[in-house]
């Protein structure tokens, strides 16, 4: 059963709005952490937009949303999540960054408070190892945009406890999510597959062979995808895109994982993408996708 009634989530960026709102959907109060209020008042505006137009097109019954919004708190103190029953962390793959900002949080949170990680590349055992409470250490790797996917790949690390491992699979069911079980390995199950997918999309684009639009005009056509890997991309960050790179590369050595010299241009010329309002679009709204 789930014991969960307060989720924290570490990160205003894409990936954490997503998470939030799909926690203060399901009926938790959710406590959004960002050390850039910025980014949290981004990250409240897009939601409220996102939950808007959702209503709009049926897909929210509009007297949910007042108690949606209130249940979304925004704080730029770390010591506001003390009383958050899990916390899962959405920040940048970087694992010094992500065992520093554990180890502030044991200190901040009561024994019993579970912690998760959005991780897509970083070996959950490891970043667990910085964490203060290894036992009580999960992979929660959501797929982005996390408000519209229901998939969430549930990893453990060496030292999670089984029963934890189970308090976090409840509480991703209570979500409305629909969970996997992976191992600790580089990439899990997605970000295996989709890294190198995404890198050969790039250099298509980089060789000349065809036109963005016209390689996600392509993929959707033939393979059914909503999306096609430059607009995901574009949605994703190319500075993200090349932090995964090099996490993956620096594990596997696998050659279609290294990052694209056209990616490192682009992040050179400020096309990060949707955030930036142009990657391999260009955009006039940094609105989150779909509803």
């Amino acid at each position: 059963m789930n014991d969960i009634r307060t989720v924290g989530v570490v990160g205003a960026g894409t990936m954490g709005a997503g998470i939030a709102i799909v926690a203060a959907r399901a009926g938790f109060k959710t406590r959004v952490y960002d050390s850039r209020p910025d980014a949290l008042s981004s990250a409240r505006r897009q939601t409220e937009s996102f939950l808007r137009r959702s209503v709009e097109r049926g897909k929210l019954a509009a007297d949910k949303l007042p108690g949606i919004l209130a249940s979304w708190i925004d704080t730029s103190q770390l010591e506001d999540l003390g009383d958050c029953d899990i916390v899962i962390e959405a920040v940048f793959e970087d694992l010094k960054v992500k065992q520093d900002l554990f180890s502030r949080l044991n200190e901040a949170c009561p024994a019993m408070t579970l912690f998760a990680s959005n991780t897509s590349t970083i070996s959950i055992t490891e970043i667990a190892g910085g964490s203060g409470r290894p036992d009580r250490f999960v992979g929660m790797h959501f797929c982005l945009p996390a408000q519209l996917m229901k998939l969430v790949e549930m990893s453990a690390g060496l030292n999670t406890s089984e029963d934890m491992f189970r308090r976090a699979w409840a509480f991703c069911e209570s979500l409305g999510q629909q969970p996997v079980r992976t191992q600790d390995t580089p990439g899990f199950i997605l970000n295996y597959f989709l890294i190198p997918y995404n890198n050969d999309a790039i250099r298509l684009v980089e060789q000349g062979v065809a036109e963005a639009e016209e390689i996600d005009k392509a993929i959707k056509a033939a393979l059914g995808y909503p999306m096609g890997p430059l607009q995901l991309l574009d949605l994703i960050g190319l500075d993200t895109q090349r932090l995964l790179c090099e996490a993956m590369y620096g594990l596997t050595y696998e050659p279609r994982a290294a990052c694209p010299a056209l990616v490192k241009r682009m992040i050179a010329a400020g096309r990060l993408g949707k955030k930036a309002g142009r990657g391999f679009y260009s955009y006039d709204d940094s609105k989150l996708f779909g509803a």
